[in-house]
This record gives C-alpha cells, sequence and structure tokens, in this order.
C-alpha cells in the first residue's frame, strides 16, 4: 500500500526511481508489479470524468469508459506488470521501472486533480445498501449499471466483496457488459486486465480492481457493440 501510494503520488521520474530503488532493495517484481496496477487504479476510482473538452459521441459528459486516464492507465500497467513476468532479469527490472513511471504520467499529463479527488465509493452511497444477500447486491449491482449510476455500482460491488461473497458471479455480470456495450474499444480488454489483476492481487485490495471495472461498466452501458444484434441473430441467443 505505501509503496503504491509513493508512486500515485509522485512524479513520472520519482516513481521510477522509487521502482527502481525498491527492486534494488529486493522487493519482488511481484510486489512492485501489484503497487504499480494499484496506483493505475485510483485513477478509475477517483476520475471526475470526461469534461466538456473531451466529449464526443458515444463518450459523454462525466463518462470513464474507452480512452479514459484510468482505463488507458490501468490496462498499460498491466501489459508492464505481465512484460515484466515473461522476462529475464534485466527487462522484468526495466518493464517494472518503466511502468510506474507510466501510471504517475498518466496521472499528471492528462489534467485532474487526482490528488485532491477522493476514490468511490463514498459513505453515502454505501450507506444506502441495506441488502447483504449476495444475489440482492447483484440484482442492485445489475440496476445500477443500466442506469448509469457509476458511484452506485462501485458502491455495491464494494460492499460485495467486502461481505465474503464469491466472485465469480460479479465477474460473470460484468463480462456480460463488456461484450454486449460499445466500450469505445476497451471493454473486453479492461474486463481482462481486472480479471488477471483481481488474480495477482492480494486478498486485502483486489476488490478495488472490481469496484473499478463495475464504474467502468455502469459508464459504458446503454450503447450497444457493434454486430452484437447481428450475432445474436446468427447465434439465435
Amino acid at each position: 500500500e505505501q509503496m503504491s501510494q509513493t508512486i500515485f503520488k509522485s512524479t513520472p521520474e520519482q516513481a521510477a526511481a522509487a521502482a527502481a530503488a525498491a527492486l534494488a532493495e529486493g522487493m519482488s517484481p511481484s510486489d512492485v508489479g501489484e503497487a504499480i496496477t494499484l496506483a493505475a487504479n485510483q485513477l478509475v476510482l477517483r476520475d471526475m470524468g470526461r469534461t466538456p473538452r473531451d466529449e464526443v459521441p458515444g463518450k459523454p459528459l462525466g463518462s470513464v469508459h474507452g480512452d479514459s486516464i484510468g482505463v488507458h492507465a490501468t490496462d498499460s500497467a498491466n501489459a508492464w506488470r505481465n512484460m515484466a513476468r515473461v522476462s529475464n532479469a534485466r527487462n522484468c527490472f526495466a518493464s517494472l521501472i518503466l511502468g510506474a513511471y507510466q501510471v504517475a504520467l498518466d496521472r499528471t499529463a492528462r489534467g485532474g486533480d487526482f490528488l485532491n479527488w477522493q476514490p468511490l465509493p463514498v459513505a453515502r452511497h454505501l450507506g444506502e445498501i441495506k441488502a447483504s444477500d449476495p444475489d440482492a447486491l447483484l440484482k442492485e449491482a445489475d440496476e445500477a449499471i443500466r442506469g448509469n449510476l457509476q458511484a452506485k455500482a462501485s458502491a455495491v460491488i464494494h460492499r460485495y466483496g467486502e461481505l465474503g461473497h464469491s466472485p465469480r458471479p460479479v465477474l460473470d455480470l460484468l463480462l456480460r457488459y463488456a461484450v454486449s456495450e460499445d466500450g469505445a474499444l476497451h471493454a473486453e480488454k479492461f474486463y481482462r486486465t481486472v480479471s488477471e489483476e483481481f488474480a495477482a492481487t492480494r486478498a486485502a485490495f483486489r476488490w478495488r480492481h472490481v469496484v473499478a471495472l463495475a464504474r467502468v461498466t455502469a459508464s459504458e452501458y446503454g450503447r450497444p457493440a457493434a454486430g452484437i444484434a447481428e450475432a445474436r441473430a446468427l447465434l439465435k441467443v
């Protein structure tokens, strides 16, 4: 957690130096990679969404799907972490140093007051959740996604994970929308990123990734993916 916060709050140069120092001092590449992806995850959870300057068809005001700062950063961090995992020692370290630099650059170079914006979920939405049964929570999450309620969807999934329910039903719910909705070229990839990072992150922090995916899913809902209707007709589903 401390390493993740160091990377998140640093300049790109400072983040790269912190990753290099941690590796030199014996921190495992897996732990450094986890810190990098958790730092990127904060960019999804804290993002205030697209501004009027960024609004384009399919990516309305307040949306965070597609090529948003956080989605791009998390996909990038996941890629650096995977390259580090399969590389020799030299390239492993280089990938992680570059990954730390990249996530800090994403925080600082594309605009936004991420250090002061607060991450989802917020206390108000958590306080509104009364259900504890997994099926009831999944239904509530589905309704929030269909209503484009990013903050509520995040809160429901946070509570679901907090209660220790099985992750598979949540991932199945979010996978359905990753396929059916137009995520501006990122829906399926971000789902894959979150699936991998959930599996590779320690239990205390892994649900943050699924909370971020719930938020992005709520953002993208309502714009069917190109070809989805034709595919369903051909498959008779």
